[in-house]
């Protein structure tokens, strides 16, 4: 039996990067997953990688994070065909141009807003019932390094992130006392092409894929999970440095890694 049997999962952005090795490892674990994402194709083609390791009840959800009438509309079909929703992964996001704060059109910055920081918020709302109707409510929130402190040409996605945080952690301090337990989790460095967009000098052989990651998400998803309000480091997990790269890298006592 795997570590989520009978767990039902909303994962948005579950198509590409870390959304989508979360989408197969919780599958692989047993829960019953809800994918969302903006494309069709993108989601088809998960659809088919799930299938491909034998799990065809996949529930493919055509879903735009930056706007809160999809996600009052989603709960509503959730609560009429489940009553509860147990685990909310909000991983869904976006880079933006990194460029000078005074120069970027506002559009933009609204966008960059309205998927990395009010998503959040509007999933909150409308999924709150939902993970209060569950025995073991859990929700995981995506953040980035980029939230620790301040750099230039990065304020609008740091921005975001870091009032991402701060939502969150002011949620799990309002729903203390109740069944739910909501964190943030740090990816760290991860092989993805969002990262592959922001550092182009980096070579990605170096990284570890999005799947060495997924142990953490698990964890932090189990209904026997204790912890809330924590900002979490993924560790990551079968995988080893590049020769001369050990520095850049914390090995923890159970063989797992941590950027160092």
């Amino acid at each position: 039996m795997g570590l989520l049997e009978g767990r039902l999962a909303l994962i948005t952005g579950a198509t590409r990067g870390i959304g989508r090795a979360v989408a197969l490892r919780f599958a692989a674990e047993g829960a019953d997953i809800l994918v969302a994402a903006r494309s069709n194709d993108d989601l088809e083609a998960l659809d088919d990688a799930l299938r491909s390791q034998g799990y065809d009840r996949a529930v493919l959800v055509p879903f735009d994070v930056s706007r809160p009438d999809p996600a009052i509309e989603l709960s509503n079909i959730v609560h009429e065909r489940y009553g509860r929703l147990d685990v909310l992964v909000s991983n869904a996001g976006m880079l933006g141009t990194l460029m000078p704060v005074s120069q970027m059109e506002p559009v933009e910055f609204d966008r960059v807003m309205a998927t990395n920081f009010n998503a959040l918020q509007y999933q909150l709302y409308a999924f709150h019932d939902l993970l209060r109707a569950s025995d073991a409510g859990r929700i995981v929130a995506v953040t980035s390094g980029a939230a620790v402190g301040p750099r230039p040409y990065w304020a609008p996605y740091g921005t975001a992130k870091a009032a991402m945080e701060f939502l969150l952690q002011s949620y799990a301090m309002e729903v203390k006392g109740t069944p739910i337990r909501a964190n943030i989790l740090d990816p760290g460095r991860i092989k993805t092409e969002m990262r592959a967009a922001a550092f182009p000098g980096e070579n990605p052989e170096r990284l570890p894929e999005a799947s060495a990651i997924t142990g953490t998400f698990v964890r932090l998803a189990r209904a026997d999970c204790d912890v809330s309000g924590a900002r979490v480091r993924a560790e990551i997990e079968g995988w080893e440095p590049m020769a001369g790269d050990e520095g850049n890298w914390t090995r923890l006592n159970n063989g797992h890694y941590l950027p160092g």
